[in-house]
C-alpha cells in the first residue's frame, strides 16, 4: 500500500485572537491528511488548490483550537498506514467507524451522518429499484435489510457494480451482493463517468458524493435508485476524524472543537452550503 503523502496546500494560518475551546496540552502545529478526490467533501479546483466541505471544516476546527493546520493528500488505501507511521497527525476524509478500522486507529466524535446508496444511469432498467429512498440499517434492522438485499440481488443479476477500492462500499458488495461482477476504482468520481460510458450498471458510495455527480452530468444522465444502507460492514452512517490510538490529547481537542461547531450551528451552515441539506450532528 502506498504511504507517501504529498503536501498540496499551504498551512491554514489562524488569527491569534481566535477563541480557544480547549485547554489540554496538544500540538499547535497539526498535519491533517485527506484524499482530495471526493467532491463535495474535498476536491481539487482548476487552479490546483483544494476546496470542499471538509476543507472548510478543518479551518473552523483549527481556528477554535488555536492551531496552525496543514493539509496533505494521500490515496485512500494509504491514509491509515500513513497515519500509523507518523506521516501526519489525523485523517479527515469522510471516514466512518468500522470494527476493522477501530482495531488500529481511534476516532473522534462524528461530524456528519450520511448513508451509502446506489447510483445508475438515467436509461438503465435499474432506475426503479424497490425501496427507493428507504433507509435500512444492517445492524439495527437486519431482517428488513436482508429482505431488501434479496430483492436487490435479483434485480442486479448479470449486472456490473462499481465501487471505490478500499471503501466500506466495497466491503458491502463483497458481503451482501455476491452475485455481481465488481469493478473497483481508485477514486469515487470515476463511478459517474463509468456509468455514463456504460462500463458499469450500478455504483454504491456515500449518497452525498452522488449529488455532485448528478449535478455535473447532463440532466437525467445519472439518478439515485433503491434504498440506502448503514450499519454492519458499512459502519455507522457517520464520518469521524481518525487518530493514532495513543493521541488522546489531540483527539480530545478535536472533540471539543467538534462539539463547538455542532452546538452553535457552524457545522450545519457548512453542511447546507456544500450538500444542500443538513447532515451535521446535533448534540
Amino acid at each position: 500500500m502506498p504511504v507517501r503523502a504529498t503536501c498540496l496546500l499551504v498551512p491554514f494560518l489562524l488569527l491569534a485572537c481566535s477563541p480557544s475551546v480547549v485547554a489540554e496540552d496538544y500540538p499547535r502545529h497539526i498535519t491533517i491528511a485527506t484524499e482530495g478526490t471526493y467532491p463535495p467533501w474535498a476536491f481539487a479546483k482548476p487552479d490546483g488548490s483544494y476546496a470542499g466541505y471538509e476543507m472548510d471544516l478543518v479551518k473552523a476546527l483549527c481556528q477554535r483550537m488555536n492551531a496552525t493546520c496543514k493539509i496533505v493528500t494521500q490515496d485512500w488505501n494509504g491514509l491509515i498506514p500513513g497515519l500509523r507511521v507518523g506521516q501526519y497527525d489525523a485523517i479527515i476524509a469522510s471516514m466512518g467507524i468500522t470494527d476493522e478500522r477501530s482495531k488500529i486507529v481511534s476516532f473522534s466524535h462524528p461530524y456528519t451522518h450520511a448513508p451509502n446508496g446506489f447510483l445508475t444511469s438515467g436509461t438503465s432498467v435499474l432506475t426503479h429499484l424497490p425501496g427507493a429512498g428507504i433507509p435500512l440499517d444492517l445492524t439495527r434492522s437486519p431482517q428488513d435489510a436482508k429482505a431488501a438485499l434479496e430483492e436487490l440481488n435479483l434485480a442486479f443479476a448479470g449486472k456490473v457494480l462499481g465501487v471505490q477500492t478500499g471503501s466500506t462500499a466495497a466491503g458491502f458488495a463483497e458481503a451482501y451482493l455476491p452475485g455481481l461482477k465488481v469493478m473497483e476504482y481508485s477514486s469515487v468520481d470515476q463511478l459517474g463517468l463509468e456509468l455514463m460510458a456504460g462500463r458499469i450498471d450500478i455504483a454504491i458510495a456515500n449518497v452525498t458524493t452522488f449529488k455532485t455527480m448528478i449535478e455535473a452530468a447532463p440532466k437525467g444522465a445519472l439518478v439515485l435508485t433503491g434504498p440506502t444502507f448503514s450499519g454492519g460492514v458499512l459502519g455507522s452512517d457517520t464520518t469521524n476524524i481518525a487518530f493514532r490510538p495513543d493521541d488522546d490529547s489531540l483527539r480530545s481537542a478535536f472533540n471539543a472543537a467538534l462539539t463547538s461547531v455542532n452546538s452553535d450551528g457552524a457545522n450545519q451552515a457548512l453542511s447546507e452550503k456544500w450538500f444542500g441539506t443538513d447532515i451535521s450532528i446535533h448534540e
